[in-house]
Formats: C-alpha cells, structure tokens, sequence
C-alpha cells in the first residue's frame, strides 16, 4: 500500500459581486488582505477599478425597476431568506468575522448572531414603514390628501470600515428593506466577510444587481460613484475616520442632489438599530384626490 501524501490547501478565490455574478476585477489586480490579529496573509481580494463601480451601477439600475415594484411583503420574505442561508453557514462568517477583525471565535459568533438578526429585523419592517413614514394628511377642503414613502432609487454605500460584517449588514439591509438597489464599497481592511455576503445573497431568492459588492480602495472607487449621474443617493458611514475624502464625495453628489447621509463618529451597530436607516433613502409622494361631486380624477406632486 503506497504511503498517503499530504493533501494541499485549497484556498478560496474571493470575487466582486456584481449583478447576480462574481466576477474579477475587469483590470485583474487584487491586494493583499491580512489578519486583523497577527497580520498573517489571509487571501488576495479583487482590486476595484471605476469600470467595476460603473458596471455595479448599471447592474443597480437595471435591477430598480423589479425591486421596487415588488409588494413590501414580498421583500420581507427576500430578507428573511437572507437570515436563514447565513445562518446555514454561520461557522464560516464566525471564522471570517473572527480573521477579519482580530477577535476571538465567542465574540465573532456574538458579531455574526447579530448580523443574522439584523436581517430578521428589517425583513419585518418591509411592510410596516409605510405606516410610520406617511400617513392621511389633514387639508381644508373637500380632499383626500395622502402621503407615501418610495425609494430613492440607486445608493452608493461606503461599509464601515472597523465592523466588516455586521456593520456590513446594518448599512446594506435598510436601504434595499425600502426598495432602494445598492452599490456597497466594503471595508478595505478587511472585505471578506463582505465577498462572501455576496454568495449568500446570490442563493437568497434576492435578484440580481439588488446588492452589488466591490473591494479595494473607496478614495479610488468613491469619487467617480459619488458624481456619477445615475446614482440617487450615498451614505458616507465608512468615511467617518477620513472626513476629508467624506468632503470631496459630498461636494461630488451635488451635482445631480444626491441625498448624502454624512459620516457619524463611533456608531454603535450592536445598538437598537431604529428606522432611521429605513427612512433614510425614501421621498414621500404626496396625492391629492377629490371627494363628493368634484369627481374621481387625483393629482400628485
């Protein structure tokens, strides 16, 4: 019997997700991402250019129309789905959160239980924040006056940058939750747990280019997403250590009026996450229709 040779490693290729696929980056650099603890070499993560950003946009858009026209309930159903693959594969994200951040595995597992329950969360709101967002409005006339929450449309989302997974999930989560597509720019540091979303998502029942997922660096990818046209809104959160680069991505998304959601120091994602996030990226749509004999036609502004 010939002796057992020693098997080799076999390491995981980490891709973008980008409309319901993972490709490489289309300029074929990657970089070196390390362990949070002890520096040692982790894997090599795609290496975004502003094709990719520009791909990602255009998946997001093409994506917009079937998301946010799907019923709310619908999309709850998505979200929770999403809660339930991670869920299949929690060991993998406690040892990627675990890697990725430089904590033990209890406290990795505590990260990625959170994130779970994250989705849970905003997979409940899906249908209850018309509600809190519009409402009947009282007018002095013969009027019914009616005002709806709809999405913004295409975001941009820089990841925090320390809490690369379940900040990850509490940036993503409330603003596809209204019916908004996303672009998300994970951590730099540390974009695994982030890559690997992407797999999950891909088997959740969530169409593809809801989520798209890029890694690198966000001084280079940022600033073209920031003043690209077809990009509704962006939420600064990862910029909260560079508030220079959170300026020039400000003044950028002032081209086209893009909602910005600046940076704010030291959130604290292990908190009661609100709706703050969830009302953040809708507008209200305000409908005017007549009652009693001025007819049956409406309007709306």
């Amino acid at each position: 019997m010939s002796e057992r040779t020693e098997r080799l490693s076999v390491f995981k290729t980490y891709k973008l997700y980008v409309g319901g696929k993972f490709p490489r980056s289309e300029s074929g650099r990657v970089y070196e991402v390390t362990d949070g603890k002890n520096g040692d070499w982790l894997a090599n993560a795609p290496l975004s250019s502003r094709k990719d950003g520009r791909d990602a946009v255009v998946a997001a858009r093409k994506a917009f129309g079937g998301w946010s026209g799907a019923t709310a309930y619908n999309r709850g159903q998505v979200l929770y789905r999403v809660a339930e693959m991670l869920e299949g594969r929690r060991e993998q994200f406690v040892r990627e959160v675990a890697d990725a951040e430089g904590i033990g595995r209890s406290k990795a597992a505590a990260v990625v239980d959170a994130a779970i329950d994250r989705w849970v969360w905003y997979a409940g709101w899906t249908d209850k924040i018309a509600q809190v967002a519009g409402g009947a409005n009282p007018v002095a006339g013969p009027f019914f006056n009616l005002s709806t929450p709809e999405p913004t449309g295409v975001v941009t989302v820089l990841a925090p940058q320390e809490s690369s997974f379940l900040g990850l999930v509490s940036v993503i989560a409330p603003v596809i939750a209204s019916g908004n597509t996303v672009v998300v720019i994970a951590s730099e540091r540390a974009p695994l747990p982030a890559l690997s979303l992407g797999e999950v998502l891909a088997t959740s029942d969530l169409p593809g280019g809801v989520v798209n997922i890029l890694s690198g660096k966000a001084a280079e990818i940022a600033p073209s997403l920031a003043a690209h046209q077809d990009v509704n809104g962006i939420d600064l959160t990862g910029t909260a250590a560079d508030l220079g680069l959170a300026k020039q991505l400000e003044i950028a998304a002032a081209d086209n009026l893009k909602r910005v959601r600046r940076p704010r120091a030291a959130e604290d994602f292990t908190a009661d996450p609100g709706t703050d996030r969830l009302t953040y990226f809708l507008e209200t749509k305000t409908v005017w229709h007549p009652t009693g004999s001025l007819g049956a036609s409406g309007s709306s502004y």
